[in-house]
């Protein structure tokens, strides 16, 4: 498929062929609901912990006698009813992170990068940078296209000075096109595409990689 590469000013330039084995696949929901939460679930730490009534310091002694005082029977203070005692199935640390094949992982990016050429989410622009590195000029290329929503832009290789001008933005992150995240990607209101980086994603998800 051949489609449209936009100038910095949001101008129509030319057109630039995409692989059809990557990005006019039919959508796998099932791919992208699985890539995307392996995501979620490998960035949880794990280090939520409680303590049980093994672990909560204090006496073990019983607070008063069993019999004669007309209240309820108690063992020591770690009792989990009582105040300051211990935690009944309270979390421990735990690794929640769970992976899906690779092969599973290169269709579910494809079949996002699919949805958003479908949906006319993805624009491809000329290659750019920002020399001086500051935030404002930026966001004059951002405003091109529109007001402030969730904006993802896809890098051909790292540029720091690009990178340290959209620091500053909260609703705005940036993917090498060899690295892609599926959770950013799809949930990216605005997808850019470097030109350059466009002609190696055709290159890197194609079918001659053993996707």
């Amino acid at each position: 498929m051949n489609r449209t590469v936009y100038s910095k000013d949001g101008k129509e330039l030319r057109t630039v062929e995409l692989n059809d084995e990557v990005f006019a696949l039919p959508v796998n929901e099932d791919l992208i609901w699985y890539a995307v939460n392996s995501e979620l679930a490998n960035k949880r730490l794990g280090t939520a912990c409680t303590k049980d009534r093994g672990e909560v310091h204090g006496s073990n002694a019983k607070p008063y006698k069993q019999k004669g005082t007309g209240r309820a029977r108690r063992g020591d203070k770690k009792s989990p009813v009582l105040v300051g005692g211990g935690t009944v199935f309270g979390p421990k640390p735990r690794d929640f992170s769970w992976s899906i094949p690779k092969k599973a992982k290169r269709a579910a990016l494809k079949t996002i990068l699919s949805l958003k050429v479908q949906t006319d989410t993805l624009k491809i622009v000329e290659d750019f940078s920002i020399e001086s590195g500051k935030t404002k000029d930026l966001a004059v290329f951002l405003n091109k296209f529109g007001g402030p929503e969730r904006t993802v832009i896809i890098l051909k290789d790292n540029d720091p000075l690009i990178k340290r001008a959209g620091a500053n933005i909260p609703w705005l992150s940036f993917l090498s096109y060899n690295r892609l995240r599926a959770h950013d990607l799809f949930y990216g209101r605005r997808v850019f595409l470097l030109e350059s980086a466009a002609k190696n994603l055709n290159e890197f998800y194609g079918e001659e990689r053993g996707a």
